[in-house]
């Protein structure tokens, strides 16, 4: 171990540096450190006290130093000795910064935390090991590469979409690097690497390539022979040979990763280095009030310690879980030393007062910007007046003024409300160099992500939340809202599907079968009394999922006449639901509206307060909804974003548009909790304009809601939020102009027939998290209008969810420490009767926090009371049923503890999951499963969708999962639910879409798609083979894609498609894609099997109809064909075809011919 220098480096104060000003001193002395010592691999290292104010200096320095290096080492996002392992995303950032300091890089500015610098570092020469480069052109073992991502915690997995996983396909690997932009695709030819390019994880299509590459572990625990030797040693010397139930021992002695193995870090290595061994002489700049941050942390980890070696001492009880061994603090953390002991050759203090150590000419002189809090608060003065007046005022001192504004549109926002104020020249300043040497005579806006601006004698900075208040800045990540789908429609073996022909079936898996002398990939299929149907993979279009997994439902007879039945019916009723679905949609469009004018000046101020960054997907919503409102036509659209993804505030601004037009606007939601959070929510935003705001449900005292009730009738109330109480007969608007109704999924069938009433002729705009079926398949047959939210909204960060074995201890200190953190925490149980139990277990395992009990049963009154002061945080702890899931939105609650995790719903653990997280602290969530009993098959899939839906807006991903595990109902009342019982959900999609176009466009008789599929049948081997996709799964989302295909420029895509994913193409593949094309030519000329042999090809026409009968006489009368008919009405087209490539050429030959003349006589 290296030992802390005794001697402590000297420590320079800079005094006057309030936070805004941190930035641009920091990038004055890196300035200076590059001049002074240009070779230096670290230029400079600033410990932030926590990790958002570390986040936000890596922003504004990247933006005020473009061009240079910046590298960020941040904590672990998980508490010390915990269950689990810091996140992905951290780690990746880690390792890369250690990477780089390791392998050359040249003055990087470093910044990093408190809780980061008191951790000790992996040894630097091992740091130097694991890094693996590879160059295109030069010898590289795929093996080895294959061996290094296993052992540097990287997952393998079919399709790479994650940071941290690989997968390997023949001669292409995967791999999404830690904390790269894109994932990478490595190509061997035998053992020379012969590209590596970048690809786009949601297409999985190429997107640029490189030239060489050098990545960084996922883990800062490397698994190799030696590494586990040495952690199998200490643990035992640590704890003893006792290891008999010792997961995490057993994991790591057989090479794989436990959850969690992070906190045993000193194991595994002989000694470990600090952030100061990495950055040489670079000097130390510290935050301020770093120096107590340091002391907390040190006082946590002993705290955390103590209660992990108490537990283990403790006598085991029954059902405690499994059991958790801490290492000694002092292995991992420094805890003694000081801060400035732990720093490199010099050390630099920055403080925003003056201070007496401080020296002459260390004097920043910056005080705090002044704030327009006192402006923003006063009703009867204008903001952005009183803004523009300091300005000008600065400009006559003769000290320039800068605006710091988060993003482009933002900034451009400013500048020309600050012009309609009076402010003359703004002006767009490029970057930070050009704003600050700007003429004090112009005022210069520039893109800055400063929190807070400052004031020096020449030169003034604000921000732009000094101006507007509180502001929040989100990362933009872009994420294509049609991928949601494909991912939940894959099928994997076992699963229930739907042949059109023949019924309910069960997926078996792939099997190839001999046909025509070649081999032939088929499906297998099983039906009633072990009967079993070959499906060639080519016709995989005839195969639908048939949804919810379901113990009662019986399998089809092959051959019965039932299915064909059954379907025969349906088809009638969808005809039927189709029809009124048109005349729905129909009347809509009769229907006009009054077109509502936008005052763009008005709005433009009222957008500026709300207090984000709109992400992509809100500013194409309330772009569609402005183009609903000024059409003339009545809109009618369903918001579907996950919790919190900002649907308010798309409400908010129609409400705006609606209300400034002098119509009313009515927001209708389930619970008075809600009402009381929207009415909050629109009472603060529509404060000072000339608009009437009121509040409608039980909470309200008689004599208000009388009053509110008489101005919604004479017209003096312009916005009313309120329960369903709303809907009640005796209530009259005067000219209710919008409907908003929030969490559509819990009125009734009685309130929705009511809301129908309303909606006649008025707007209506639906929010909803997950959309219950029948919206979300009005919204998919195109009858409503559907916009999705899917990007999450600032700094949320995707909820961590642990599913184990129910673990008092664990459940003791997630409780606890959100009690310290100053949250509440959700205890969910799946049933009234089990609240008892988890009560008395409070009161036993933790005394410390009070909890209060609601379940649905209660009367409505007293329900609401409890979650009103819950909410009013009386208590600690919610103990209750799922009535959780309705929409309460608790910004404080961040824990949420499920019990029996195994006995809910997929959608209600989802909804569940959503009421936290709200605010910007790591929400987790804890599903338990009983210890010591196995799950059931469709518990344990939905747990593990759930895991993985960790991705923040996956609400709208899960409808779609639902809609298959529960089937949807008639869209237009109250037979919710199956229809789809009888044929399974996507042929039930399928009838009804096709019925919609259909009538749509005035057709009589239908025909469904996907009723029928050609056979072809050549001789010669069609499949995608198993070296080449040897992923089952994949390999049947890739039969389905193709199956879907016929249009030849979609299959040459496809096929290119696969070429950049799996490698060169097989013979058998390039086979398939030529027989989807002869298919899709066989669809055009009405035909439904073609047999080709070396002697020519039999031709068979569906219900022997060709389309253009004279086409075909001539045709055949024509001799130089060589085509006749035989007596069973087929063609039979006699050539020469030797091989199989020439047969399938020549079908394809003759079928193009057909088509075309099918074509000509329609």
């Amino acid at each position: 171990m290296n030992e802390v220098a005794a001697i402590n480096p000297p420590v320079r104060t800079l005094s006057n540096v309030p936070d805004g000003m941190q930035p641009v001193v920091l990038a004055r002395l890196v300035e200076q450190r590059l001049k002074d010592a240009p070779e230096d691999g670290a230029s400079l290292v600033f410990v932030a006290r926590d990790g958002r104010r570390l986040l936000r200096m890596a922003e504004v320095l990247g933006a005020m130093l473009p061009g240079h290096t910046i590298l960020t080492l941040p904590a672990w996002d998980c508490l010390p000795y915990d269950r689990v392992s810091p996140n992905n995303v951290t780690v990746a950032a880690r390792m890369n910064t250690l990477a780089a300091l390791t392998s050359g890089a040249r003055g990087a500015v470093v910044l990093t935390a408190v809780n980061a610098l008191i951790q000790k570092l992996p040894p630097r020469d091992m740091v130097e090991k694991m890094s693996f480069s590879a160059v295109v052109g030069r010898v590289v073992d795929s093996n080895k590469l294959m061996a290094w991502a296993a052992n540097n915690g990287y997952l393998r997995v079919p399709t790479v979409r994650e940071s941290g996983e690989f997968a390997v396909r023949g001669g292409l690997i995967d791999l999404y690097p830690a904390g790269a932009e894109a994932p990478l695709r490595f190509d061997f030819f035998g053992s020379q690497l012969e590209s590596i390019r970048t690809f786009d994880p949601d297409s999985q299509r190429t997107t640029g390539t490189l030239k060489r590459i050098d990545l960084t572990p996922m883990s800062e625990v490397v698994l190799n022979d030696e590494t586990i030797r040495r952690f199998r040693q200490n643990y035992t010397a640590a704890f003893g040979g006792n290891t008999v139930d010792d997961t995490l021992y057993a994991s790591v002695s057989g090479g794989s990763r436990y959850s969690g193995t992070e906190h045993w870090l000193p194991f595994f290595y002989d000694h470990m280095d600090r952030l100061a061994d990495y950055t040489g002489d670079a000097p130390f700049v510290f935050d301020d009030q770093a120096a107590e941050a340091f002391a907390e942390r040190a006082e946590q980890i002993r705290d955390y310690y103590e209660a992990r070696e108490a537990a283990r001492l403790a006598p085991a009880v029954a059902g405690g879980g499994a059991p958790y061994k801490p290492i000694k603090p002092e292995l991992l953390y420094d805890l003694d030393a000081t801060p400035v002991a732990l720093a490199g050759a010099s050390v630099i203090q920055l403080s925003p007062f003056l201070s007496p150590q401080t020296q002459r000419g260390d004097d920043a002189g910056g005080h705090i910007a002044p704030s327009f809090a006192a402006e923003r608060a006063a009703s009867d003065v204008n903001l952005f007046q009183a803004v523009v007046d300091r300005l000008l005022a600065e400009r006559g001192e003769g000290r320039r003024a800068v605006i710091a504004c988060w993003s482009a549109g933002t900034r451009d926002r400013m500048a020309q409300v600050l012009k309609d104020h009076g402010l003359t020249n703004p002006r767009l300043a490029e970057n930070w160099r050009d704003a600050e040497t700007t003429s004090a005579a112009t005022t210069s806006l520039v893109v800055l992500p400063l929190e807070t601006g400052f004031e020096t004698k020449d030169l003034l900075v604000l921000s732009e939340q000094d101006i507007l208040g509180e502001r929040i800045l989100r990362p933009q990540r872009k994420r294509k809202a049609s991928d949601a789908l494909t991912e939940a429609a894959s099928l994997s073996a076992g699963d229930l599907v739907v042949h059109v022909d023949h019924g309910i079936g069960r997926f078996v898996g792939l099997k190839v079968i001999e046909a025509g002398g070649a081999p032939h990939e088929c499906v297998e299929l099983q039906y009633a009394g072990d009967t079993k149907l070959y499906l060639p993979v080519e016709n995989i279009e005839l195969l639908t999922r048939y949804g919810s997994d379901d113990a009662s439902v019986t399998l089809d007879k092959l051959g019965g006449v039932a299915w064909q039945a059954k379907k025969g019916k349906l088809k009638q009723r969808i005809r039927e639901m189709a029809e009124q679905l048109i005349k729905l949609a129909a009347q809509r469009l009769l229907v006009k509206a009054d077109v509502v004018d936008l005052n763009p000046g008005a709005y433009e101020e009222f957008a500026a307060r709300f207090p984000y960054e709109e992400t992509e997907d809100q500013l194409t919503a309330i772009e569609a909804v402005f183009d609903d409102l000024t059409s003339g036509k009545v809109m009618d659209r369903l918001v579907c974003g996950d919790v919190g993804f900002g649907k308010t505030e798309v409400a908010l601004r129609a409400a705006f548009a609606v209300a400034l037009s002098g119509k009313q606007v009515a927001v209708v939601v389930p619970t008075t909790l809600l009402a009381r959070q929207h009415y909050k929510t629109f009472f603060e935003r529509f404060k000072g304009l000339p608009v009437r705001v009121r509040h409608a449900s039980r909470m309200v005292p008689a004599a208000e809601l009388k009053a509110t009730k008489d101005g919604l009738a004479d017209g003096q109330v312009d916005i009313v939020v309120g329960t369903h109480a709303l809907l009640s007969k005796s209530i009259k608007f005067k000219d209710l102009g919008l409907l908003i109704i929030d969490e559509e999924q819990h009125f009734g069938v009685a309130h929705k027939e009511r809301l129908k009433e309303l909606k006649a002729n008025v707007h209506v705009l639906t929010l909803t998290a997950t959309p219950i079926p029948r919206t979300l398949q009005l919204a998919l047959t195109g009858v409503r209008d559907l916009s999705l939210l899917a990007t999450p909204p600032v700094d949320r960060l995707a909820i961590r969810t642990f599913i184990s074995p129910f673990d008092p201890l664990s459940i003791r200190e997630a409780l606890l420490r959100e009690k310290y953190r100053g949250g509440q925490s959700f205890y969910v149980v799946p049933r009234i009767k089990d609240q008892p139990d988890i009560a008395e277990f409070l009161r036993q395992q933790v005394p410390e926090v009070s909890f209060v009990i609601a379940n649905g049963q209660m009367p409505p009154g007293e329900l609401d009371d409890i979650m009103n002061a819950f909410y009013d945080n009386k208590f600690d702890v919610l103990l209750a049923t799922t009535i959780v899931e309705s929409g309460l939105d608790i910004p404080n609650a961040n824990t949420l503890i499920v019990h029996r995790a195994d006995n809910f719903g997929l959608a209600q653990l989802y909804q569940i999951r959503g009421r936290i997280g709200r605010a910007k602290q790591r929400a987790y969530a804890l599903f338990t499963v009983p210890p010591d009993r196995k799950l059931t098959d469709t518990a344990e899939r939905r747990l593990s969708v759930l895991q993985s839906l960790e991705s923040l807006g996956a609400g709208f991903q899960l409808a779609s999962h639902d809609l298959d595990i529960r089937g949807a109902g008639n869209l237009l009342g109250d037979e919710q639910s199956g229809h789809i019982r009888e044929v399974g959900y996507e042929l039930y999609q399928a009838m009804l879409e096709e019925a919609v176009a259909a009538l749509k466009s005035g057709e009589e008789e239908y025909e469904d798609r996907n009723e029928w599929s050609p056979t072809i049948s050549l001789g010669m081997p069609v499949m995608i083979p198993e070296h080449y996709v040897p992923d089952l799964t994949l390999r049947m989302q890739l039969y389905r894609k193709l199956g879907d295909l016929n249009d030849i420029r979609d299959i040459d895509a496809a096929g290119a498609e696969l070429i950049d994913r799996f490698g060169p193409l097989p013979e058998e593949v390039e086979a398939l894609l030529k027989v989807i094309l002869v298919k899709a030519l066989c669809r055009q000329a009405n035909v439904e099997k073609v047999d080709a042999g070396p002697k020519g090809a039999v031709i068979t026409l569906r219900n022997n109809e060709f389309p253009n009968p004279a086409g075909l006489v001539k045709l055949v009368s024509d001799p130089a064909n060589q085509v006749r008919i035989k007596p069973d009405q087929k063609l039979v087209f006699a050539r020469n075809w030797p091989s199989a490539e020439n047969r399938l050429k020549g079908a394809a030959a003759i079928l193009s011919k057909l088509a075309k003349l099918a074509e000509s006589g329609v």
